[in-house]
């Protein structure tokens, strides 16, 4: 595990570089993002693009959190091995699948120009776009690459469709050349609005492993609990920018190719990183029990402690307010390591002192609002994607209804 000093830093080392950096006078809110891993061609048995893209047009769809009159992308190459040239890009909204909204497809462009070069290492901003959005829009990000990329940084289980065609069709509103699809993401890091609503300015990082990265949800319906979360606010006419920074199988302090470097290390870049940031939900733990068990190398209660500790003192360092989430259940998990009797007293003794020590901000009990009362090791059979860890899409939707909407 890094030391704890490694995570107190400044805000220009929490975040990846700009390429094309330069004095921006929009005070940026994340709108949409996403925490991205090192290229890993073949994950789980399952192929996917992030080998690279060579005169391919890459399309992928989010959903916006909060609204405003002007936007950005970010693309990231922090994983790359070498410039990554993207020829051009252009956004508009989403109608169904692959297809575009007739007449509101717009060209993007990265300092004056329509190509960017992001060198390894680095994150790339467009231009600001002078675009009205309101929340929960569906927008449609189309990259184009003329020439090979290399291989590329990348968000593995999305559990939301990508779209690619061969040749240049940024500009295409209707769906036919994209016949391929992905259910991985790419370079894409994230969609920024400008965050200056009075009252409500600023992000919140729902930051975790798998759980919040919405896995087993529905795909493309943005059941994840971020995003159920994101419906909560908005309903209650509170526009807050919500960031979804999970990864699957991610841990506080353990990670891996196709699951990311450990929260740990990760924090500053995914969580202190997001434009705006001023609250950050953290949801960890789960895999690094799990994982261990499996390996014969069991973490302990205090070592997963003093990763959250950590967490903790770099949001505080950073005047953030961090929020931690109960470990949610996993009895009767078929997933070797993640339903042994140390496991659990694992799991029990971190959520006792999530709960009980006062250390973060607040405590959301993710863990109660998703157990089985009659058996609070596992979880209510309703809320069960069918792997007894994994909440489904109701079970999402009552994570977020856990959630305190004053608190963030």
């Amino acid at each position: 595990m890094v030391a704890v000093a490694a995570l107190l830093s400044t805000t220009a080392a929490a975040t990846p570089a700009l390429a094309h950096k330069g004095r921006d006078p929009v005070r940026w809110a994340g709108g949409w993002g996403s925490a991205l891993v090192a290229p890993v061609p073949e994950l789980f048995g399952q192929p996917n693009w992030s080998g690279g893209f060579e005169n391919q047009s890459l399309r992928q769809v989010v959903r916006v959190s909060r609204g405003g009159s002007t936007l950005r992308i970010r693309l990231s190459n922090v994983y790359g091995d070498g410039p990554l040239v993207v020829t051009g890009a252009s956004i508009g909204r989403a109608a169904e699948g692959a297809a575009v909204r007739p007449g509101t497809l717009r060209p993007l462009t990265f300092k004056g120009r329509q190509t960017i070069v992001i060198p390894a290492g680095q994150e790339g901003a467009s231009d600001a776009l002078r675009i009205r959005v309101s929340p929960l829009y569906r927008l449609t990000v189309t990259i184009y690459f003329a020439g090979r990329s290399g291989p590329v940084t990348f968000h593995p289980g999305a559990f939301a469709t990508a779209y690619r065609a061969g040749g240049d069709h940024r500009f295409d509103s209707g769906p036919d050349a994209y016949g391929e699809t992905s259910e991985s993401s790419y370079l894409l890091s994230g969609v920024d609005v400008n965050g200056t609503t009075k009252g409500h300015q600023g992000t919140v990082v729902a930051f975790g492993d798998s759980i919040t990265d919405g896995a087993i949800t529905t795909v493309d319906a943005d059941n994840r609990y971020p995003d159920e979360l994101v419906e909560r606010l908005v309903a209650a006419g509170r526009p807050i920018g919500v960031v979804n920074a999970g990864i699957g199988g991610n841990g506080v302090i353990t990670g891996g190719p196709g699951i990311g470097v450990a929260a740990v290390e990760r924090f500053r870049r995914d969580a202190l990183g997001q434009p705006g940031v001023r609250t950050v939900i953290v949801l960890e733990g789960i895999n690094d029990i799990g994982m261990g068990e499996a390996a014969g190398t069991p973490v302990t209660a205090e070592q997963l402690i003093t990763g959250h500790k950590a967490l903790i003192r770099a949001a505080h360092w950073r005047g953030v307010r961090i929020i931690g989430a109960t470990i949610t259940p996993s009895k009767g998990c078929p997933y070797p390591g993640y339903d042994t009797p140390n496991g659990q007293a694992v799991r029990d003794a971190v959520n006792h002192w999530i709960r009980t020590s006062g250390a973060y901000d607040a405590v959301f009990d993710f863990d109660k609002a998703i157990a089985d009362p009659a058996d609070p090791g596992r979880i209510r059979p309703e809320y069960d994607a069918g792997d007894a860890l994994h909440p489904n899409d109701a079970g999402m939707r009552a994570m977020a209804e856990a959630v305190d909407l004053t608190k963030l």
